[in-house]
């Protein structure tokens, strides 16, 4: 027995020695390569919502992120300039009505035209303004063609005492040019859209009722009923403030209820009141809860300006007494009536938004006024003369509007207009009107711009910094930064220099996947900085103006993330990428 267990231990043995020989490599010993290891993230935490945001945050949505069609890319080694992002810190989530237009009355029936519907349905703007700015001081949206109340006057006085036909709009209108109330509330339904109305205060002044701002809030108030439960959104009037509107001056002779010949702040603000209360009313009969904006002066007046611009939100602030929900401010941003150069055109689109916000901000404490949300429900540029305002460099200006809109916190802001004139180039229409060489509603540069930072952007602004490459500042590049709900990160790059620019994206508290997509946006060889053309990937169309026929369809660059995250910026363009999650 003993020589048997003898004989097995030594079998067990050699068969022990001889597996572990058998597994020894003969050779250089390779090192398999080591994956990354994840990063440690700080987790995100939403910020607490703004006053100035408020109720327009209730409508967001997380947004998951879908993988485009690529193209496998090369792209730059080395890079000038470096974006730094931190996905941990979270500036604010993004309101679905940062992405908002204005519709217009002259536009036209557009709700059956598909060069329009289907665009706007991929722009997705969320919220569409009507029926225009200071038009709707004239507007009643309850006539048909032709027809206006017996106590609106036939001529109104205006800034100069003199009389004027302000050119009265019906909302049942059938002329072919118009787009009247109801081919608006089926553009909106198209295109999957919110309205923002904005209901004629000019009424309450020039009427001759015996009391007209009963009157003109009478007819504001049927306006809800007769929208029955569309539209959240109202705002009474424009920009009331100015010596432009109607119902500024009026003809003392012809009023009942012994209103002065000018506006005021106050005025205003005891107005909106009846107005407020005649519409809640009317909300409420049908089961709806609304929102009413008041107008407010968007930055500190100037020694020219009228007593009504240099009082108004002092006067009006004083006086509102917590009946609006939120407040409407316009701007347009670069200096006024001046041939504004890129550089000019860029830079203020990267400083109103937050001086127009701290202003804002200081006239609520100022006169002791609650925070509301901030609507800048129309905004684009005065620069005109080089048709900066259907350019390229307008396309990079609106991006660098709605992020900073969205970084400086205002719930809303909607650009100025789907369609306006030609005027040789100072043209705020997203779609050509029919200018000379263009087919009618060709899509201009703003509209790829908007697009496709809509698109991939993410649900979150993230910080981000951007410095040379030897650390110092500043650089002539510009970025925005976003996450998603389900991972990834967005950055946009906007290049606001006449040379490319090449930039390395680095990002803390996330673990990078394996691929990162990009589309380049820029402009073409023709009228300097202000190319009518945009290109997006390289792709553009065959005429003087526009961009690709085929946008949704253009597939994005990619390439692996193993190098690094490297893109060149066009000169005065934007690359908008984004890095998958790992």
């Amino acid at each position: 027995m003993f020589h048997e267990s003898k004989n097995i231990y030594l079998f067990i043995l050699f068969c022990s020695i001889f597996l572990t020989c058998s597994k020894t490599k003969v050779g250089p010993q390779i090192t398999p390569p080591k994956e990354e290891e994840d990063v440690v993230i700080t987790p995100a935490v939403d910020p607490a919502v703004s006053n100035t945001v408020g109720f327009f945050l209730d409508a967001w949505m997380p947004k998951i992120f879908v993988t485009p069609s690529f193209t496998e890319s090369t792209t730059i080694t080395t890079a000038t300039n470096v974006v730094n992002i931190d996905a941990s810190e979270v500036i604010a989530k993004v309101p679905s009505g940062i992405f908002g237009h204005n519709a217009v009355w002259w536009m036209g029936p557009v709700s059956n035209e598909p060069k329009v519907v289907d665009p706007l349905k991929n722009l997705s703007p969320n919220i569409i303004r009507f029926p225009a700015g200071s038009g709707s001081d004239a507007y009643f949206w309850n006539q048909p063609e032709g027809v206006l109340p017996k106590d609106v006057p036939t001529l109104l006085t205006d800034k100069d005492g003199k009389t004027q036909n302000p050119g009265y709009r019906q909302g049942k209108s059938n002329l072919n040019w118009q787009c009247n109330l109801d081919d608006y509330y089926s553009l909106l339904q198209k295109t999957n859209s919110k309205g923002i109305l904005t209901v004629n205060y000019g009424y309450a002044r020039y009427g001759t009722s015996e009391n007209p701002v009963a009157t003109a809030a009478h007819l504001a108030a049927d306006w809800v009923r007769y929208d029955n439960g569309k539209t959240q959104l109202w705002e009474i009037g424009n920009e009331n403030f100015g010596d432009w509107e109607w119902g500024y001056r009026i003809d003392v002779k012809l009023n009942k209820d012994g209103q002065p010949e000018f506006l005021t702040g106050d005025l205003y603000a005891k107005h909106f009141a009846v107005f407020a209360d005649s519409m809640r009313k009317a909300a409420k009969e049908i089961g709806n809860n609304i929102k009413i904006g008041a107008v407010v002066f968007d930055s500190e007046p100037q020694s020219w300006m009228n007593n009504c611009n240099k009082t108004w939100n002092e006067t009006m602030l004083k006086n509102i007494n917590g009946k609006s929900d939120f407040f409407a401010v316009h701007n347009y941003f670069t200096p006024y009536d001046q041939n504004s150069n890129a550089t000019v055109v860029l830079k203020s689109a990267l400083e109103v938004p937050k001086k127009q916000m701290d202003f804002l901000l200081n006239q609520f404490q100022t006169f002791g006024a609650t925070p509301k949300p901030i609507a800048m429900d129309e905004w684009n540029m005065w620069a005109k003369d080089s048709k900066q305002q259907v350019s390229n460099t307008s396309g990079a200006f609106a991006v660098i509007v709605q992020a900073e809109a969205i970084k400086n916190k205002y719930g809303m802001a909607a650009r100025w207009d789907l369609v306006n004139g030609w005027d040789n180039g100072n043209d705020h229409g997203l779609f050509s009107s029919g200018e000379p060489s263009v087919e009618k509603w060709t899509m201009r540069p703003s509209f790829y711009y908007m697009y496709y930072f809509q698109k991939y952007f993410g649900d979150r602004m993230v910080g981000s910094t951007v410095n040379l490459g030897n650390g110092n500042t500043p650089s002539s590049v510009q970025a925005y930064a976003s996450t998603y709900t389900s991972g990834q990160v967005n950055a946009v790059l906007l290049n606001t220099s006449g040379s490319p620019e090449n930039v390395e994206v680095k990002i803390k508290n996330f673990n990078k996947g394996s691929r990162y997509y990009w589309y380049t946006l820029e402009g073409s060889d023709d009228n300097g900085q202000f190319s009518r053309k945009v290109l997006v990937n390289g792709e553009t169309n065959t005429g003087v103006a526009g961009g690709p026929i085929g946008y949704a369809t253009i597939k994005a660059k990619s390439t692996s993330t193993t190098n690094g995250i490297k893109v060149s910026v066009p000169a005065w363009g934007a690359v908008v990428l984004v890095v998958d999650k790992k």
